[in-house]
């Protein structure tokens, strides 16, 4: 039998997971990035147990556990250092089945890479739409080598992705959220300190340990779209988080002012009527970009990923309609739901009035007192999702 062959554009986080779901359900697969390496924009990424599971399905779940680094507890403070609510490490695992884990961007993409044949993955390599493809003719792209064709396009090219908008030209797209980002990757400082997350009038810190020592920080702010600090972003994280408790000022001291990456954060609200057209399955924020707020983001590209290779699986009877009509109809409404909720924590999370403020800390502390579950319940639904289909051996 003639092997199929799917492109996958975008070698971020979903479109990588795609790639070697794909390849091990028999697709002769090849990764186009337009960008010159595979040097990942970020710091940290989160999974949950949820991609965690969806990792398992391609034998690398257990390479990405190992990894964890969250033992104890943790929780959410005040800026003045209150604990407002306590997490638990064993309780959030006991409830969704594994741990969180922390790690570095470039760590999952090696994990990934590892997993594809050599050659596989091309940069420097921009492709554009030309055909979307249908039952009866192979989707086609056009790359700087020329026209290319497939049998499956696998769209992973991001927030901005240019084949979404080929696919919906009438959709109205991604909006800017209301806040930015901040992200740094540290040395562990001298003093220990616990895991959190702490609120305050409009923005928003974490401090999270990974496995090899170093923190992982990150900050949220309500902001004008487009703004930069008038120095450097350093600076700006100094002006607005630098009083903070520990180990927020340590953290700081630390950093590197070129070390700090800043993003605005844009969403898609409003869901797409399809997460396919054609031969093309659109993937990760290319289909459903949604606030950081949950921690979701890459978690949910993938379970994209190994969804559409379950429905996708090479072989004589592979009907794209019927397959990436499937896919559609897993993946549109949860992540519907998830990027609605993102949108609504993030909202909260970004309160800047003083009583709303005083009044979600105060819930905060009140729902606290029951125990972590009541906590820990916010991502019912969520960090316990299960594939459709069972684990593999690992890779």
């Amino acid at each position: 039998m003639e092997q199929r062959r799917a492109v996958v554009v975008g070698a971020g986080i979903g479109g990588l997971t795609a790639a070697v779901a794909l390849h091990r359900d028999g697709w002769q697969v090849t990764v186009l990035e337009r960008a010159a390496d595979l040097a990942p924009v970020g710091a940290g990424i989160g999974l949950a147990p949820n991609s965690q599971r969806a990792l398992d399905v391609i034998g690398l779940g257990d390479r990405v556990r190992e990894l964890a680094a969250w033992q104890g507890d943790g929780g959410m403070r005040a800026p003045d250092g209150r604990w407002l609510a306590r997490t638990d490490a064993k309780a959030a695992a006991a409830r969704f089945g594994g741990p969180l884990v922390l790690l570095h961007r470039a760590t999952l993409v090696e994990i990934l890479t590892s997993a594809l044949p050599e050659g596989t993955v091309r940069t420097g390599a921009a492709a554009t739409l030309a055909d979307p493809g249908d039952d009866h003719r192979p989707a086609r792209l056009t790359t700087p080598e020329g026209e290319t064709e497939a049998e499956l396009v696998v769209a992973a090219d991001g927030i901005r992705s240019a084949i979404r908008h080929a696919l919906f030209p009438g959709h109205p797209g991604t909006r800017y959220s209301g806040c930015t980002t901040w992200r740094v990757v540290v040395p562990a400082p001298a003093r220990p300190f616990a895991p959190h997350e702490t609120w305050g009038a409009g923005r928003l810190w974490g401090t999270q340990p990974l496995k090899d020592g170093r923190v992982y920080a990150y900050a949220m702010a309500a902001a004008p779209a487009g703004g930069r600090a008038p120095d450097d972003e350093r600076a700006e994280l100094l002006r607005l988080f630098g009083d903070w408790h520990h180990p927020v000022p340590e953290i700081l001291a630390s950093v590197d002012p070129g070390q700090v990456l800043r993003h605005d954060v844009h969403h898609l609200p409003d869901p797409l009527p399809a997460f396919h057209r054609g031969r093309v399955a659109l993937l990760g924020d290319a289909a459903h970009a949604m606030m950081p707020s949950l921690g979701q983001g890459g978690n949910q590209a993938i379970e994209d990923a190994v969804v559409l290779a379950h429905h996708a699986r090479s072989g004589p009877g592979f009907d794209p309609a019927e397959a990436l009509a499937a896919y559609t109809a897993d993946r549109l409404p949860r992540t519907t739901a998830i990027v609605r909720k993102a949108a609504r924590t993030g909202a909260v999370t970004l309160l800047s009035a003083r009583p709303a403020v005083a009044l979600r800390s105060a819930l905060v502390g009140a729902v606290s007192r029951f125990g972590p579950g009541l906590v820990l319940r916010g991502f019912d639904g969520i960090a316990d999702w299960r594939p459709p289909v069972a684990p593999a051996r690992p890779a």
